[in-house]
């Protein structure tokens, strides 16, 4: 029999013992609970979903939605909504907050505007007028029966109020936009004799959030020393209904916006953010 060289023995069993690590090592299942200097990616499609056990629906789910767009959902352990990012692409990545409350599970607490860009949708603030020595007057001139203003917050403004002139008279509504000229908002008759209600519903145009807006509500009688009236019962601002709510930019923004990148489109490349 042929003899064998003892460093070919060796390496043999160098290489047996070798092989039979490799083998244990690929029944040994790795840790899954821990990610270490590396992104998570989920790319062309797909879903990150929390289930809890024996549950049909997630508490965490972010991805594409059936549409193509992309959003995330936030669920209490109930399966009511807490938190979203509409995916819907109409929707544009709505943000809502959702209410507790077991009776009313659809009310929305907190939310930017769907069909205004710039405005908060909810909650609805208040415009902040107030009434002036001359709510009720004589005078057949204009007067202020209620002035004030605050900072835009809603995209559309709403005033609900009533005036009674004995002999008739007018009353108008203005909004002043900071640094803006007055502008007329609505103004009408006030027949003799009988009161007369008016609701007022006004995108914001022109008129950027945060901005101070003022608002006068003027009113005058149709004869000298007789006496009108005007009361204020609502004065605030809500979200838009539909997009044709949805108020005009200022001016100077809407030049700026055309002209520069989306920063909410920057993403991370390997070496500096760039947009898309």
């Amino acid at each position: 029999m042929a003899t064998v060289p003892n460093d070919l023995l060796d390496r043999i069993r160098a290489i047996e013992r070798q092989v039979r690590e490799l083998a244990g090592r690929s029944q040994t299942r790795p840790a899954l609970d821990e990610i270490r200097e590396g992104d998570v990616k989920i790319t062309e499609g797909g879903q990150l979903v929390v289930t809890p056990p024996g549950k049909d629906y997630s508490t965490f789910v972010v991805g594409e939605w059936p549409d193509g767009s992309y959003g995330t959902v936030l669920r209490r352990f109930d399966g009511t909504f807490a938190f979203t990012v509409e995916g819907e692409q109409e929707d544009r990545g709505t943000v809502r907050m959702w209410s507790r409350d077991l009776a009313a599970p659809d009310r929305i607490l907190i939310m930017d505007d769907r069909h205004s860009d710039r405005f908060l949708g909810r909650p609805w603030l208040p415009l902040g007028l107030n009434p002036t020595a001359d709510q009720n007057t004589t005078s057949a001139d204009w007067r202020y029966a209620w002035v004030g203003g605050a900072p835009a917050h809603n995209a559309v403004a709403v005033l609900k109020l009533s005036s009674y002139a004995e002999a008739g008279g007018t009353v108008r509504v203005r909004m002043l936009p900071e640094g803006g000229k007055p502008i007329v908002v609505d103004e009408w008759e006030v027949p003799a004799g009988a009161w007369t209600a008016r609701s007022i519903a006004r995108p914001m145009h022109g008129v950027g959030f945060l901005d101070y807006c003022g608002w006068q509500i003027e009113h005058r009688s149709a004869k000298a020393r007789k006496p009108i009236e005007t009361r204020l019962f609502a004065n605030y601002g809500r979200n838009t209904f539909a997009a044709a709510e949805a108020p005009d930019a200022p001016a100077g923004e809407a030049a700026d916006a055309s002209s520069k990148p989306d920063p909410r489109l920057a993403v991370e490349t390997d070496d500096k953010k760039t947009a898309k």
